[in-house]
């Protein structure tokens, strides 16, 4: 028969230490279980789903920012867009973001928001989902989907002045609605703000009408008869000279108005529609000859860089800088050209490529 004292003792001490390692795993299966908290990045939200995050304060280039629910704020500033670079990226608060939907990005509100921004330019307004977080830049209060630039018309300018909003009774409800995953079903407006028409109100009756006490008649006498009128000999009427009238001229291509898309504060000033000449967009040609057609002038760089990638195709494009009034611009130019009639046929095809403001002009 053997001892088994000895071998006893470290059956059991090796049962012991696989007990322990066992209940060592499942307390940290349950520790790593449940929601974790919304404040560190990546945690706290699926990808895809929406979630509700105001989040704690934070420092970007040096400065503090302090996210927190406010439904009085109403600000206003400059808005710029976002768009390709950020397609289909996770947004701060994990929803998926789209360059073609209506949506924004704000430093301190909370995630999500619905706000108003009125483009103080044109006084287009939109309500927009705010479900990221930025911009970055001074004086820039809100980062604007690229749809959402697109249909206030500033996505040519870059930036433009803009109120900002906060919609209580919206931001309450899909507020509400990420906190159970869901988007929230309030409808984003799309459209120019127009003033409400006041109600008919109901006719009032006429007023009465006043008669005064009837007074006794008053003899009048009676005038003498006028001498009897001569008839005037006849006459012949003096000749009408008809002279044809000349016909309608047809109006060109490039005398139609079209609504400017450059936000003056961030464009070159062009002249007024009474300075122009019969040919819109034509300037006199400089001695030396050398005549270009304008596009556009910007005064953000890379708003410039797009407009000239999307008209290589027609010609030799540029970007050239220049300074107006203290402030610096970027023009958009094809050329040069030999002569105006081929500046006439290029300007009628960036006309048609979408810059209705594009103009001839020459050094």
């Amino acid at each position: 028969m053997r001892v088994q004292g000895g071998t006893g003792r470290q059956n059991g001490w090796a049962g012991e230490v696989a007990l322990l390692l066992a209940l060592g795993f499942v307390l940290s299966a349950c520790s790593s279980s449940g929601p974790q908290s919304s404040e560190h990045h990546g945690a706290g939200y699926h990808r895809g789903q929406p979630s509700y995050k105001v989040g704690s304060p934070y420092q970007i280039n040096g400065k503090w920012y302090t996210p927190q629910v406010d439904y009085g704020y109403d600000e206003t500033g400059l808005a710029s867009w976002y768009g390709a670079a950020f397609d289909g990226q996770a947004t701060a608060n994990g929803e998926i973001f789209n360059l073609n939907e209506l949506s924004a990005a704000h430093k301190t509100l909370p995630l999500p928001s619905i706000v108003e921004v009125t483009n103080l330019q044109n006084g287009r307004s939109l309500r927009l989902r705010v479900n990221d977080r930025g911009p970055y830049v001074d004086r820039r209060i809100i980062d604007l989907s690229r749809r959402a630039a697109q249909l206030l018309g500033f996505e040519m300018a870059g930036t433009t002045p803009v109120r900002v909003r906060v919609l209580k009774e919206e931001s309450i409800q899909v507020a509400e609605a990420a906190k159970r995953g869901q988007t929230g079903a309030v409808q984003l407006a799309a459209a120019s703000r127009i003033a409400p028409v006041e109600p008919s109100r109901p006719a009032l009756p006429p007023p009465p009408i006043m008669t005064s006490p009837t007074l006794p008649p008053v003899a009048v006498a009676p005038l003498p008869e006028p001498p009897p009128m001569r008839d005037p000999p006849p006459s012949e009427p003096p000749p009408i000279s008809m002279a044809a009238a000349p016909p309608p001229q047809p109006i060109a291509a490039s005398q139609r108005y079209w609504p400017s898309l450059i936000a003056p504060a961030h464009a070159e000033t062009f002249p007024s529609a009474g300075a122009l000449s019969a040919r819109p967009g034509a300037i006199p040609v400089a001695a030396s000859g050398r005549i270009f057609v304008q596009a556009g002038a910007f005064a953000v760089a890379e708003n410039a860089q797009r407009v000239r990638a999307r008209i290589a195709t027609l010609g030799n494009v540029q970007v050239v800088p220049a300074a107006v009034n203290g402030a610096a611009l970027y023009r958009v130019r094809l050329g040069p050209v030999t002569n105006e009639a081929e500046a006439d046929r290029l300007l009628s095809k960036v006309v048609g490529s979408g810059y209705p403001t594009a103009r001839i002009v020459s050094e």
